[in-house]
């Protein structure tokens, strides 16, 4: 059975049960019909993710593991803010006629800082510190950039990466200030759980432990129906995820460096709607 599954149906059904609408005040997000997209939330959730035992995959749907890696190596190897650089069409909505979301996500990442060993950005910084310091207990990176904000097309959801090396594993904590359960959620740990593999093996370490913190972990109204069908399904059994050993430099993977073996997913063809 998918632990993956687990925590996403133990997740839902304590928002569900135990969560608070905010019906009782103005919302920003909008659904296409103008109306307001307003959600059922709990505060502080926090998700840990074994990567030594299983990949963590929904079975309850199907996962598109090479789209979320795609998304991601836009971001962190691309480094690029342009959607004309991405394989999908999941940030159309946020761009301007250009193709740019603006100062954010892959832009943060590519800006270069002055450090003693010489000028990186955040990613090279990481990937220095994981393969020279790895004892270091500064292994960060930040999306959340004050002085960008209002140059960016929409706040960083997923903002804050920080690694620790315990042993030989490499274990990571993904801070996000917002988290869609139903649109996005199982996307996000798919991306910063292959993140951490990969990172993991071009530093000559294993993957340890995934942990996901969510600030504000919410269900939108429109999801609840898809949400609660979702949660009664029964969880089939993780599939095998293996990474391609040959690939030693970050910058050398791509979406087909992840190979998925064995994986049983239930059907799903309802449109989720998305709130801008």
């Amino acid at each position: 059975m998918s632990y993956a599954d687990q925590v996403f149906i133990a997740t839902c059904r304590d928002i569900l049960q135990n969560g608070v609408w905010d019906t009782d005040r103005p919302v920003r997000p909008r659904w296409e019909d103008g109306s307001p997209a307003h959600t059922i939330k709990k505060f502080c959730v926090v998700n840990r993710y074994d990567l030594q035992k299983e990949f963590p995959m929904l079975t309850l749907r199907k996962t598109f593991l090479k789209s979320a890696v795609d998304e991601l190596l836009w971001i962190w190897q691309k480094k690029s803010n342009n959607i004309h650089d991405l394989g999908s069409h999941v940030w159309d909505s946020w761009a301007d006629e250009n193709g740019s979301i603006g100062k954010a996500y892959g832009y943060q990442l590519g800006v270069k800082h002055h450090y003693p060993e010489g000028d990186m950005d955040q990613v090279d910084r990481v990937l220095f510190d994981l393969k020279n310091n790895p004892a270091s207990r500064r292994i960060l990176t930040n999306l959340y950039v004050h002085q960008d904000l209002s140059e960016m097309a929409l706040y960083p959801c997923a903002y804050g990466m920080t690694f620790n090396v315990t042993g030989n594993k490499l274990n990571s904590i993904l801070n996000q200030r917002s988290q869609d359960m139903l649109a996005a959620n199982i996307w996000n740990v798919c991306q910063y759980a292959a993140l951490t593999c990969m990172f993991a093996q071009v530093s000559g370490l294993v993957p340890g432990e995934f942990v996901h913190v969510i600030a504000d972990a919410h269900i939108y109204d429109r999801h609840v129906p898809i949400i609660e069908e979702l949660i009664e399904r029964e969880p089939l059994p993780a599939p095998t995820v293996t990474l391609d050993p040959s690939v030693t430099d970050f910058y050398a993977f791509t979406k087909d460096s992840f190979t998925v073996e064995n994986y049983q997913c239930h059907p799903f063809t309802t449109k989720i709607p998305v709130a801008v």
